[in-house]
């Protein structure tokens, strides 16, 4: 079967298309054909090995797997023989380590049903991205609503499935983003949106129940400004591929020399793949509440090319690839 792997850190370059075996389920796992794939900075963050904190947990020098992709979507070919929700032929969406293949295996539990109205680069864009979002404002953020929630990077791959998200839930959104971004963002269901490159959100005399960065291009002082006195700060992401290990620990050790002092919450976010909020967002797509926006889909043979589109930060939605 034609995978992407690759044997050594750095840009997409070192990206390879090539031949390799087809793999085998284990007992608690699928064979998944690939349609679709989706790229994230989870991806970027293993090709080059940075922050480099990384290496000592997938290779200090070089890479200890060689395959690449999280998210997917596709056809059960095959199952192991403790799988009991999943059958072949099934059609299915969800994360498996190495999915930029014609084929990969995946943990029952990270997989559900693809809803039958959304196609499989739509399906494929949804497990990282939609989980972050989902589990974010939900589990993280508490949700409620009535509540006025702030997205700020409100038109990348998590932002968009944010913004229907908690809109969802009941809550007023505004949707932070640049100029050419504004109409996307309100046609997705935000209320407002402010324009970064002509208002602060900081600035304004709002303030917000909920606050979700996703960019890291405000001070966090300023960020607490905008919440309510109650509210709730939470910071995922931000910063590009060469963003470094020290910055990366100078932005936690802030987060919890502040916390103390400050009256609102600030929640870390660790995102956990599994098929019930799988099956959540697939209900909200089902329902038409939430509808994956794409930018720009590759074949297999150009994933290095769809890495570096993501890499720049300018992406409208998600980069998906496409598997014949």
């Amino acid at each position: 079967m034609k995978a992407i792997v690759y044997d050594l850190y750095g840009p997409p370059d070192v990206l390879q298309y090539q031949e390799i075996e087809k793999p085998t389920p284990a007992d608690n796992q699928v064979l998944i054909q690939v349609r679709a794939s989706s790229v994230n900075p989870y991806d970027w963050h293993f090709i080059r090995g940075k922050p480099s904190v990384m290496r000592l947990f997938i290779g200090l020098r070089a890479p200890k797997s060689r395959r690449l992709g999280a998210d997917v979507a596709g056809v059960v070919e095959a199952i192991g023989s403790q799988v009991t929700t999943l059958k072949p032929g099934d059609a299915v969406f969800g994360t498996a380590s190495g999915s930029f293949a014609e084929y990969v295996c995946g943990v029952e539990s990270k997989l559900a049903l693809k809803p039958e109205n959304i196609n499989w680069q739509q399906a494929a864009s949804v497990p990282i991205a939609g989980i972050t979002a989902l589990q974010g404002l939900r589990d993280k953020g508490g949700i409620q609503a009535g509540q006025h929630v702030l997205i700020n990077g409100a038109a990348g791959g998590v932002g968009t499935f944010a913004v229907q998200i908690a809109k969802s839930f009941g809550a007023r959104v505004t949707g932070v983003c640049s100029t050419r971004n504004v109409e996307l963002v309100r046609s997705i269901g935000a209320d407002e949106v402010i324009d970064y490159t002509r208002d602060t959100f900081t600035h304004a005399a709002q303030r917000y129940d909920l606050l979700f960065d996703l960019v890291d291009n405000t001070p966090l002082g300023a960020c607490l400004g905008a919440l309510k006195p109650k509210g709730v700060y939470i910071a995922c992401g931000g910063g590009g591929p060469d963003r470094g290990t020290l910055d990366l620990l100078a932005g936690m050790l802030h987060l919890l020399v502040v916390a103390p002092f400050a009256s609102q919450k600030m929640p870390s976010l660790l995102t956990r793949g599994n098929a019930a909020d799988l099956t959540f967002l697939a209900d909200l797509m089902r329902d038409g509440k939430v509808t994956p926006v794409l930018d720009t889909t590759y074949s297999l043979s150009e994933t290095a090319n769809a890495v570096r589109h993501v890499e720049l930060g300018h992406a409208r939605g998600k980069v998906t690839i496409i598997v014949p």
